[in-house]
This record gives structure tokens, sequence and C-alpha cells, in this order.
């Protein structure tokens, strides 16, 4: 099971394989996987019957999973890796640790 940093809304770049260059919010993230749907990227084409929700049936163009680590995080228009800071907060007089994502490249913290 990987560690991914990644979230559904992120934009992220594509770094290899054949849609490489292309840039898109993330869909969905399967952890388990360690697979992510990026909105526009890895489209394949996919042939369904007719049925009760499609009537017409035919070929379908969707977007299909690709590996997490086949695409970088986009920070303030460049692509940098994500890393973990994890700080101290007082909450109802309590100290929590709390995780927060950073941009490796300019060391500013991506989730308020």
């Amino acid at each position: 099971m990987a560690n991914t940093k990644l979230k559904t809304g992120d934009t992220v770049i594509v770094r290899a394989g054949k849609d490489k260059g292309k840039e898109g919010k993330i869909v969905e993230v399967d952890r388990k996987s360690n697979k992510v749907l990026v909105q526009g990227v890895n489209k394949v084409t996919k042939h369904a019957k007719p049925s009760a929700a499609n009537q017409q049936g035919g070929i379908m163009h969707q977007e299909a999973f690709i590996d997490a680590s086949n695409v970088m995080y986009v920070h303030k228009g460049k692509p940098t890796k994500l890393g973990i800071k994890v700080e101290q907060e007082e909450r109802n007089g309590k100290t929590k640790n709390v995780r927060k994502r950073v941009a490796k490249t300019t060391g500013e913290v991506i989730d308020k």
C-alpha cells in the first residue's frame, strides 16, 4: 500500500506515458492501488452493450486510472514534489499534532 500525498481536486502534470506534459485536475484517488484518475488524461475507448442506463450502447471514450508515480503536483504553475510538515496547534486548550502538505521547492504550506 502506497502513501500518496495527492488529493482529489489537485492540479497535476503527467510526467511519463502517452499523455506526457498534459495537465489536469484529479477526479479520484485510489490509495490501495496507488492510482489517480486525471480529467482529460489517459483517454480509453470502451465498447458498451445497450442497457437500461445506456439505451444506445456503442463506443464510449472515458478516462482511465494512471499510476500516481507518473504525475506531479503543480504549485504556482511549476511541478513540485510534496512533503509533510507536522505542526503543533492548540485546540480547546489541548496541543495536537497537525500534518500539512508542503511544496518541496518553495517550502510553502499547501493545505491551510
